[in-house]
């Protein structure tokens, strides 16, 4: 279970997310939606433990992020993943295996098969430096993966993708819903929230507008529609 109770976030004289609060089940994928600079990507950092919120707490399974035993059980793939550029595909995977405890440590038939799930099995020798935007979107899924996580965080995990590319990954999250994870990710692709999310959320100016079922808040629309009317409402207001 992840919870956010009256959360708030500041840099500077900008309040990047304001009293946010959010409950999420177990084994659900949750999508997180906004226009560019709503406090998207400041939840993502605040729920994995990156950083820690100005008022409010942030709770996974009733603990802080920030304590190692949860951070263990949580999977993170930035919106622009960053690499060590002369490695393998396969070395850098393996690399990311080996800063967990031994336990989360995987046989190289292992490490193969998360890369062959993202789609990147044919780049394992291939150096990072020459890895497409697309490849190396892949392979940050594969490296937010590699522990094994109870709880995946993906910030715009199908930006950059070839169609084939966004199905591929599509039906890995998929798959790893069917083993009872639970996956978090924004995404400005709003067809593709529509059609993996159990819910989502709304978030637009640091404040939550709407959080429950996505068929609720489409009202018979689409998704992109009734987005657009309610950002562009406030907006009108303001």
């Amino acid at each position: 279970m992840i919870e956010i109770k009256n959360v708030s976030k500041t840099y500077g004289d900008q309040k990047a997310v304001n009293n946010l609060s959010l409950s999420i089940s177990e084994g659900s994928v949750f999508g997180f939606l906004g226009p560019n600079g709503a406090g998207k990507t400041t939840t993502i950092k605040m729920l994995t433990g990156i950083n820690s919120p100005d008022e409010g707490t942030v709770e996974i399974d009733g603990h802080s992020p920030e304590i190692s035993s949860v951070r263990e059980k949580i999977g993170f793939k930035p919106e622009e993943p960053h690499f060590y550029e002369y490695l393998t595909g396969l070395e850098f995977i393996k690399f990311a295996g080996d800063l967990f405890e031994q336990s989360y440590k995987k046989t190289e038939v292992e490490y193969l098969e998360i890369m062959k799930s993202a789609g990147i099995y044919d780049a394992r020798d291939k150096i990072i430096k020459n890895y497409s935007k697309g490849m190396r979107q892949r392979l940050g899924f594969a490296q937010a993966t590699v522990n094994n996580p109870e709880y995946i965080f993906l910030d715009e995990p199908l930006e950059g993708l070839d169609p084939i590319g966004r199905r591929e990954l599509k039906d890995m999250i998929r798959r790893l819903r069917s083993q009872g994870k639970t996956i978090f990710f924004n995404s400005h692709i709003l067809s593709d929230i529509e059609i993996l999310c159990d819910k989502i959320g709304v978030i637009h100016r640091g404040e939550l507008i709407y959080t429950g079922p996505v068929l609720e808040f489409c009202r018979g629309k689409s998704l992109e529609e009734r987005f657009i009317e309610e950002v562009e409402g406030i907006n009108n207001k303001s």
